[in-house]
């Protein structure tokens, strides 16, 4: 490691010369990280990675539904009780998606910190099968089970990949067939 070499400048302070910066530093510092990541985990990484951006979408999308103005004047009370339902959907969703980023971004600093793939619990390697499956996961299985059996377990639950409004539109479609269904 080289040492930083320091002077003082006209003005009288203190100045450290530093090594010169890549253009690679400087545009993309995440590249560097990547170059250090275990190959074994690469995959991983990009997934998680992913699933983390697809999530903080998902949560400006929900955080700007949430706190989307609706209009005061000439609305029913039907109408408004269904956008505070709407609302408060939103809100819970989006408590369930914080609940998400955070678990993807720790095992991200697992991969980064070189632990990913361990568990937390016993200290084994976490099955392939299970981190494929649940790229996040902190235990093995068995150290799953036993946080289980004594209720201290708190994962988190992801539901299927969509938009609050594609969600709603599907509700709807379904109490649409249910009364038809009820006249015939």
């Amino acid at each position: 490691m080289q040492k930083k070499k320091t002077h003082t400048s006209k003005q009288g302070r203190r100045v450290t010369n530093r090594p010169q910066a890549a253009t690679g530093d400087i545009l993309n510092p995440k590249a560097r990280l990547e170059a250090t990541i275990n190959p074994k985990w690469k995959r991983h990484y990009a997934h998680l990675t992913e699933l983390r951006e697809h999530f903080l979408n998902k949560k400006d999308n929900l955080s700007k539904d949430a706190n989307e103005e609706t209009p005061s004047y000439s609305e029913h009370m039907a109408d408004a009780g269904t956008d505070t339902y709407d609302r408060d959907f939103a809100l819970s969703m989006l408590s369930a998606d914080q609940s998400a980023v955070y678990e993807i971004e720790q095992a991200i600093q697992r991969i980064e910190s070189n632990t990913y793939g361990i568990c937390e619990m016993t200290g084994k390697p976490i099955q392939s099968e299970r981190l494929n499956a649940i790229p996040w996961t902190r235990f093995s299985v068995e150290a799953e089970r036993e946080l289980e059996r004594n209720g201290a377990a708190n994962r988190a639950h992801l539901g299927a990949l969509g938009s609050i409004r594609e969600a709603g539109v599907r509700e709807d479609e379904t109490e649409d067939t249910e009364k038809e269904d009820e006249q015939s």
